[in-house]
């Protein structure tokens, strides 16, 4: 097994932990949020019917103006504008997970954007 493989196979072993632990349902949907090399993707979820309630990404038109980064500042822009989308989408509570990454920099950053956006967590 190279360095990669493990690498994945640790970040995998971490979600599925979280996961045991994270559920989504009517009343508190669950926030997942994935930073890639170039973007930001987040979601919320019910998980009790396994349907996704709000999605964006800095792929989206209206996002890829701003040229946000998978940085700090940049998951500090994009949890401001998706907290205020799911202001709008009539959600105010949540359960964040941070799918396997540890909660610090930019994860840190975009948590504390939506709370200031006023979705409680």
């Amino acid at each position: 097994m190279n360095k990669i493989e493990k690498k994945n196979k640790l970040l995998q072993r971490r979600r599925w932990r979280i996961r045991k632990a994270v559920v989504g349902s009517a009343e508190r949907p669950r926030l997942v949020v994935k930073f890639t090399n170039l973007h930001i993707h987040a979601q919320i979820i019910d998980d009790s019917v396994g349907r996704t309630l709000l999605g964006a990404s800095t792929t989206q038109k209206v996002m890829r103006e701003k040229k946000l980064l998978p940085n700090v500042a940049g998951a500090t822009e994009f949890g401001k504008v998706f907290g205020e989308a799911a202001k709008n989408a009539g959600l105010s509570t949540v359960v964040f997970d941070r799918a396997g990454r540890r909660y610090h920099g930019t994860v840190k950053a975009f948590a504390e954007a939506v709370r200031e956006a006023g979705l409680q967590f």
